[in-house]
């Protein structure tokens, strides 16, 4: 027994708290992303915002999650997980206090750069560390915990937004941009004495640390000659330039252009909701609202049965099947733009409850197929690269309904998710139910799924082979 104390440990209420603790990055990140958009309306009437400065101001964290992503995410796997756990938080608490008393767009681009860093930076951290201490068939669950609360975190800044410009009164969007400092004070707290990863600790040479470490959280006794002995065959130098190099690079590649094709139309059908089912024919009030509220509902359903099936039926399974499911209603709006209300509905609801699957995965995946000295930088690195889908279904979308006309959007929309199914059906592997050090190993192949209560696993799709 050595690290597999980590892998078949039941879950416990260590393991409930710290993935809790860990969701606080998503949360913050749905939050501030979208309480944005509700306080530029006051910021553009206090400080009198042109266009130009307007943009500025809601891209800026998205810059700054690039950022984040691509520098804190090598930081992590060469200082640790629990250094940085607190750290990035402190900071986005005091860019949050400090939009509150900004006198100028300059300022308030700034800090929210700042901000974006901080969330940016959080995943590649947290992830990391939630992935490296929970139990192997748990870890899709944990990861679709995090995007449930991204949505969690987006919700509460509508009804906070809306609290705030019924109460606050003037300069209203002052107490918005701070209010995600009490979120972050709350985190921090959640976050004390979180222990670093045993994983991680054996990576540096302190076999030792972590034995006790093991010992202290999940009561097991593993001596640290048997931790060195499991992390030897799987030991790597940490350099980034991994990331670029034999079946590393075929699978930066994969993270990056399946979360990419996954976040364009998702991004674009989240933020864009009531625009695009206005040009339906749903009109531009209330009802193209609800739909759009529909629509955010089931993004947050689907990853409700994707939790379980992608520990029963597989990663890999799952994200081909899924991408394949979610080709056919944006087809079908693309063929079919005069399509009756309930028609729009439908396909825009089927492609929410399919896209359950890639959403977890977003995470699931940069954390299973990379070894424990370059994980935080790979997960570092998928986040950064999304950054640019999110960006492109952000500002593309508005551009090509008045240019080219619905049909002709959710034809691009299909063709891009098509595209990620191709990718998927090429590239992607079987990491369920598999040890960390095994699924992040350079030679991998299929195995087994876990079984359901009462049958026989039964073996996935093969994995493509190692390079």
């Amino acid at each position: 027994m050595h690290l597999t104390a980590i892998d078949e440990a039941p879950m416990s209420r260590f393991h409930r708290k710290l993935a809790v603790a860990c969701s606080g990055g998503p949360l913050l990140d749905g939050y501030l992303l979208s309480i944005i958009g509700i306080a530029l309306a006051g910021i553009g009437a206090d400080l009198g915002l042109g266009s130009t400065e307007t943009a500025m101001i809601g891209v800026a964290a998205l810059v700054g999650m690039f950022f984040g992503g691509l520098i804190i995410g090598p930081v992590t796997d060469r200082v640790g997980r629990r250094v940085m756990y607190i750290i990035d938080l402190a900071v986005l608490l005091t860019a949050s206090v400090a939009c509150a008393f900004v006198t100028s767009a300059w300022q308030l681009i700034v800090l929210r750069l700042i901000v974006g860093f901080a969330i940016g930076a959080d995943y590649p951290i947290a992830t990391s560390l939630l992935t490296e201490w929970v139990p192997k068939q748990q870890r899709a669950r944990m990861m679709g915990v995090l995007i449930i609360a991204w949505y969690a975190g987006a919700a509460g800044a509508y009804f906070v937004g809306y609290v705030l410009a019924q109460s606050a009164g003037h300069g209203a969007w002052r107490w918005m941009l701070a209010s995600a400092a009490l979120v972050s004070a709350a985190v921090i707290a959640l976050r004390h004495g979180t222990p670093e990863s045993p994983r991680w600790l054996v990576a540096k040479g302190r076999p030792e640390e972590a034995s006790a470490l093991i010992a202290e959280v999940l009561d097991v006794r593993v001596s640290p000659e048997d931790l060195v002995a499991a992390h030897s065959s799987t030991a790597r130098r940490g350099s980034v330039a991994e990331l670029f190099r034999g079946i590393y690079l075929r699978r930066t590649a994969f993270c990056a252009l399946f979360y990419t094709c996954a976040v364009i139309p998702l991004w674009a059908l989240y933020i864009f909701g009531p625009t695009i089912l206005g040009t339906f024919g749903l009109g531009s009030g209330n009802l193209s609202n609800l739909g759009s509220a529909l629509i955010t509902l089931l993004f947050l359903a689907g990853t409700l049965p994707a939790m379980r099936a992608l520990e029963t039926v597989g990663r890999r399974r799952m994200i081909t099947w899924s991408f394949a499911a979610m080709v056919p209603p944006l087809l079908i709006l693309g063929i079919w733009p005069s399509a009756p209300v309930a028609v729009v509905i439908l396909c825009f609801c089927l492609y929410g409850l399919f896209s359950g699957a890639p959403n977890i995965l977003e995470w699931a995946y940069p954390n299973e197929l990379f070894p424990t000295s370059i994980r935080a930088s790979a997960v570092g690195m998928a986040v950064a690269l999304s950054r640019f889908g999110a960006a492109a279904g952000t500002y593309l979308v508005p551009v090509s309904l008045t240019h080219l006309g619905t049909g002709t959007t959710m034809w691009i929309g299909a063709a891009i998710t098509a595209a990620g199914w191709l990718i998927c059906l090429a590239w992607a592997e079987e990491t369920s139910n598999r040890p960390l050090e095994e699924a992040g190993a350079t030679v991998t192949g299929g195995t087994t799924a876990t079984p359901r209560p009462g049958k026989a696993a039964v073996p996935t799709d093969a994995a493509p082979l190692a390079e």
